[in-house]
Parts: structure tokens; sequence; C-alpha cells
């Protein structure tokens, strides 16, 4: 009786076995056909603006390699977590992503509580691009260099003002920073972004601005850039000085990517990773990237994921030095 039971113990579990053998080729057979169906690409800034009309370049031109539409969807709020927590949060299977943003991944996630973490809850797939963030005045201030500015912060403690796009932006960040290391005291004014602080500078209701800028305000003159918030230099704007330029060790990761959820299998990874990289060398992408003055640079999905979780670490001293996080 007792071997009977074991030889019908062991049919069924064949029998199992061989049931679920349809169901694995099938998942392989899904997987070797990715995408199949269309990609949703989510983007946590509004439609419309630079850094919206360079994922929706970029995705128009991966579509050719991938034989099937990408769909940028704006999804904006909380300073890019809403957004970014739609990624976090989706299926690892491919069909959504997006752009998980530096304004969302470094100082909200530490500051407050946001669904999602940024090294855990995802996964990169590549880098295509810098983004610029700089420090800026009028066309007619009378500062010329950063030198200028903090001179005249030293003689003049408070009164020089500056806007930026918020409390925790990485305008904020830095010149709080700088600062600090200067011995130097700068009134913040916060706005909701960058155009705003924009306006405000051009309208001389503050003395310096930070954050994204209006190329062509500058090429006319009515905006002076006076440093770049970047970890190298503008090929657009070569003569311009970085942090480091100046001595500062301020992290400056502003960069434009494409990422997923983790668990993302690595197949699907290599065949976007493939799709936006060929997409980078496309003659419409270069020239749209270039008439947005953004600077083309490519990072894998491994490498992504490093720089993400060394800068994570790197915001989280900063902002316990600045005493907003304990």
């Amino acid at each position: 009786m007792r071997g009977s039971h074991v030889k019908v113990t062991f049919l069924f579990v064949c029998i199992a076995a061989f049931s679920l053998l349809p169901l694995a080729a099938h998942a392989q057979q899904t997987d070797a056909k990715f995408p199949s169906h269309p990609i949703t690409f989510i983007n946590p800034v509004p439609a419309g603006a630079s850094s919206d009309l360079c994922f929706r370049m970029i995705s128009k031109e991966a579509e050719k390699f991938l034989g099937q539409p990408i769909v940028v969807i704006n999804k904006t709020g909380g300073s890019f977590t809403v957004g970014i927590a739609a990624i976090a949060s989706s299926k690892p299977d491919g069909y959504t992503i997006g752009y998980a943003g530096h304004p969302g991944m470094f100082v909200p996630p530490l500051t407050e509580k946001v669904p999602f973490h940024p090294v855990n809850d995802l996964r990169e797939i590549m880098q295509f691009g810098i983004i610029n963030i700089a420090i800026t005045v009028k066309g007619d201030s009378p500062f010329k260099s950063w030198k200028d500015i903090v001179a005249y912060a030293r003689q003049n403690p408070k009164k020089l003002t500056y806007g930026s796009a918020g409390v925790g932006s990485f305008g904020h960040l830095a010149l709080e920073q700088i600062a600090r290391g200067e011995k130097v005291q700068f009134t913040h004014i916060p706005f909701k972004g960058s155009p705003e602080t924009q306006v405000a500078l051009l309208g001389g209701h503050v003395m310096v601005g930070t954050g994204d800028f209006n190329y062509p305000l500058i090429e006319s003159g009515e905006i002076r850039l006076i440093m770049l918030i970047a970890e190298k230099r503008s090929p657009y704007y070569p003569d311009v000085p970085i942090l480091k330029d100046l001595g500062y060790d301020v992290p400056a990761p502003t960069f434009l990517n494409v990422a997923g959820p983790k668990g993302l299998p690595d197949e699907i990874v290599r065949k976007l990773d493939d799709a936006y990289s060929k997409a980078m060398k496309e003659p419409a992408f270069i020239k749209g990237m270039k008439d947005l003055r953004f600077t083309i640079f490519y990072r894998n999905g491994k490498e992504l994921d490093e720089y993400v979780a060394y800068n994570y670490n790197a915001f989280a001293r900063l902002l316990k030095e600045q005493g907003l996080i304990k």
C-alpha cells in the first residue's frame, strides 16, 4: 500500500509539472515578442516644457526600433513624485516606463513621505542627456561673475535676494550650501518653478535666479549666465563655469533618463536600452537637443543605478548638514 501511495503521488507531481510547461513556454514567447502592443511613457513634467519636448522627440525615434508606438502621458505634481510613483508601482513588463527626474528622486524622498524609494523601487534603463540648471542675473546687472555676487553678499548681509523653484530645489540647496562655505547670508525667495523665477528676475523682484532657463533670453542678452549647477561644462556655453570650477563640492545630477519599475527583466531592459540608444543617433533627435541646448550624454542602466544610489546618499548628507532632515 505504501508503494502504491508513492507511485500515485509521483504521478500527480509529473502531471502538474507537465501542465505548467505550456505556461512557461507562453511566458518565454511573450518576452521574445516584446513589445507586442503600445508602450506608455510617463513624464512628470508639464506638457510643452523643454524636457517634455525632448522625451517626445527621443520616444518618437525609439518607436522605429521597437515597432510599437510609445505614448507619452504627462503625470505632474509633487515635484515629480506623482509621476515617478506611477512608474515605480507599474507592472514590470516593460509596457510602462518613464522619466524618473532628479527633482523627485533625491530631495522629496528624504524630506517627506513618498510612495517609492528611488533606489529600491526603480530600475534604470538608460540616460540620454543632461538638462541645464543655472545661476543667472538680469542682463543689466552689475554682477558679472559669481565672485561679484559673493563680494556683495559679504558686504551686505541678507540683502542679496535669489529666487528658486522652491525649498529643496537644486538651486536652493546649492546656494545655501555655498553660503555656508563662504560664510555669507542670502535671502531666499521660493517660487513654484523656474518660469516664475525667471519672470521675477526680469522684473527686478530678485537679484539672482536659479533653475532652468530660457536660452533665447540668454542669447539675446536679457539674462546673463553666471554659473551652471552641473557636473560638466556645457558645450553650448563653454565659458560658463560650473560648481567645481569655483571650488564647490555640491551634487548636481541633472540627468534625462528612461526608467521602469524594479523587477523589469534583463531582456526587456536590453531591448529598451537598445532602441533609445539608437534613437540618440538619429539626426532629428540630435537637432532637437541642440535646439533646446540640452547635452546628449549616455549611461547604461547599471551605471545609472549606481549613479542614482551615489547621489541619493550624497543628498542625504547634504540635507543633514543643512538641518532639513535628522
